[in-house]
């Protein structure tokens, strides 16, 4: 009886300190919600309050802008792939573009679930598909995510003046990002870095420094994506009567700092809200707000248009080599 008193109170013990993290984690999950349910609810009133000059801004974009620019949105998405083939290979997981499209492209699916860990997860467990350890895929995202937030800082710098004349100081902390991110572009620190995490996952370091050639092609190709993501913004914001050349660069840093913006705002589906008021405010130098705040509705519409399409094509693809019998990458031993 002892014995089952014992168990009982044990048993009593473990579920009164289990009832409040259970609280704590159904607090957490429900703020979450309502701050989505928030800044959908602000996004809404803001397009809805300036409904006119929104919607005669939307009627006003010519078709053949708005192909463009989602032509120009496929292409930095599906440069994202490649980023991660040149890191993966650097790894020593070699993987077909092809195999890194999926995991990446259909990974990036769960950035539009809140929540930091989503697009990680899935990418990883498609990767293992693919013969790509979770380690080194996990450590090939941590790697291609600091090199693309290195990358749309330094495209991010063409929206500097705009940022220091503007009503926006506090996107300036973003570039102490780039300033950190630049000394973990030499191999010896990135190196040093990536084997820490190795450890920190119970797997062996890297048995090799990374190549610096490796770093730079992969930041040289980040920062092409952001150049594209600005062409899109630029062909949007032409349709109506932007200025050229200058509104091109204003739009390149723009679309830099913004998607920063949206990865740090991780707690939001695909950073909603935080991408968008980058993009309004740096627009509404050359525009009027009503405008701008069309414009970055329409540029979020083609993003998701772009990723979801991107995602089925990839994954369309690898089942088609599946079925053809062509086979996957070797598995990679750690």
């Amino acid at each position: 009886m002892k014995v089952q008193d014992d168990l009982a109170t044990t048993d009593d013990t473990a579920a009164e300190v289990a009832a409040p993290s259970s609280r704590k984690a159904t607090i957490i999950a429900w703020a979450k919600r309502l701050l989505v349910l928030l800044v959908l609810a602000a996004a809404t009133y803001q397009v809805v309050d300036q409904w006119n000059a929104v919607s005669k801004t939307l009627l006003s974009l010519s078709w053949q802008s708005i192909v463009l620019s989602m032509l120009a949105v496929y292409a930095g998405v599906w440069l994202g792939p490649v980023v991660w083939k040149v890191v993966l290979s650097d790894l020593g997981a070699p993987v077909r573009v092809s195999e890194a499209s999926k995991f990446y492209l259909v990974g990036q699916l769960g950035k539009y679930v809140p929540g930091a860990v989503w697009a990680v997860l899935l990418s990883m467990e498609l990767a293992k598909e693919a013969g790509v350890s979770r380690a080194r895929s996990f450590t090939a995202g941590l790697i291609a995510t600091g090199l693309g937030v290195v990358a749309s800082m330094i495209t991010g710098l063409l929206a500097l003046p705009i940022i220091l004349d503007g009503d926006h100081p506090e996107l300036l902390w973003l570039f102490a990002l780039l300033v950190v991110g630049l000394v973990f572009l030499h191999p010896v620190p990135l190196t040093w870095l990536v084997s820490t995490v190795l450890k920190l996952l119970r797997k062996a370091p890297l048995p090799h420094r990374l190549n610096g050639f490796a770093i730079f092609k992969g930041v040289v190709l980040a920062v092409a994506i952001y150049v594209m993501f600005g062409v899109h913004l630029w062909l949007l914001a032409t349709s109506v009567g932007a200025p050229g050349l200058n509104t091109l660069i204003l739009c390149a840093g723009a679309m830099g700092v913004s998607m920063t913006a949206g990865l740090m705002a991780f707690f939001l589906p695909s950073g909603l809200g935080a991408r968008e008021a980058v993009i309004v405010a740096a627009l509404a130098t050359v525009m009027p707000a009503p405008q701008a705040l069309a414009l970055a509705v329409v540029s979020r519409l083609v993003f998701t248009i772009a990723d979801l399409s991107s995602a089925g094509i990839a994954a369309g693809f690898v089942w088609l080599q599946g079925k053809r019998g062509v086979a996957p990458t070797a598995p990679v031993v750690d």
